[in-house]
């Protein structure tokens, strides 16, 4: 207890359990690349993408959402000691007891990309079923509504399993560009605390909460243009090699694998660089406000 706040709320309960989910549908829609190169319908398997990845990101926002009342107490709460002129280490206090439920969040996202990644045979065969099952009926949304239909949850359930030893050495990282995981590392990194690091920011310094808030998005645009430079077209190109028969489709598998193995780097590495991110979007907003 730090000043009326208390570490453990429904807030962050939620906001872990949405960062698991929403990390874990991220991985999962790695499978479109891979249930492309099986049934050859590379748009269609875009299109079931588009879909998961959307809905993902509206759960993203039930996700900010937590963010904020958590980002409150906490700021109210250094307000409230400044103004008493309170011992500064209280004051601390409440910044680490922030930091640390934004800490446990981060971590929720990388238990939700370890398991998405676990389950990407589960995923695969979703995306398999989906793609057939739109070819048959020309509607996305009556395919969709389709995957809930108890038989197919069942099957869906049993398509899961483990990869065997064997299977994990048999992926090849000879014929994946080094650059590729590279930047995938760096790019989940940034996506992995965009916006937490912006709400840290908005409590580390109350002055500037606003603007802090305001920079999570600039963050979060550059991420999306390195994916869309340097991620996306470079896996895309596998893909379509591979459906054009220039190259093994075990180069496909082995891509997705690490994918999800650099995504899981990344987000250990969002963890060290949370910290500085949060710093410097803190000086990034004093150095706007200058001089007001």
């Amino acid at each position: 207890m730090t000043h009326d706040l208390t570490f453990w709320t429904w807030q962050l309960f939620v906001a872990m359990g949405i960062n698991v989910l929403v990390q874990a549908i991220q991985i999962g829609a790695y499978a479109a690349r891979l249930a492309g190169v099986r049934t050859g319908r590379i748009a269609t398997s875009i299109s079931l993408f588009n879909l998961f990845v959307t809905a993902s990101r509206l759960a993203t926002l039930l996700y900010t959402l937590m963010l904020g009342p958590l980002a409150d107490h906490a700021g109210n709460a250094v307000k409230a000691l400044t103004l008493a002129h309170a011992d500064p280490a209280r004051i601390s206090a409440v910044g680490r007891l922030f930091d640390g439920q934004l800490r446990l969040i981060v971590a929720a996202g990388m238990i939700g990309t370890i398991l998405g990644s676990i389950l990407l045979p589960m995923f695969t065969y979703v995306y398999v079923r989906g793609v057939r099952s739109f070819e048959r009926t020309k509607s996305l949304p009556h395919s969709v509504i389709r995957m809930f239909d108890p038989r197919v949850i069942l099957d869906v359930l049993r398509a899961q399993r483990l990869p065997s030893l064997r299977e994990l050495r048999s992926f090849s990282i000879e014929r994946i560009p080094r650059r590729l995981l590279i930047f995938n590392v760096l790019v989940t990194g940034i996506y992995a605390i965009g916006v937490v690091a912006a709400y840290d920011a908005s409590v580390l310094d109350i002055n500037v909460a606003r603007t802090a808030l305001g920079i999570s998005g600039i963050i979060n645009g550059i991420g999306t243009i390195a994916f869309t430079f340097f991620v996306d077209p470079t896996s895309s190109i596998i893909v379509d090699e591979a459906v054009k028969g220039e190259r093994p489709h075990e180069d496909v598998r082995s891509m997705v694998f690490y994918l999800s193995l650099t995504a899981i780097i990344g987000w250990i590495l969002s963890q060290a660089i949370l910290g500085p991110s949060a710093h410097l979007i803190a000086f990034v907003a004093r150095l706007v406000n200058h001089g007001h």
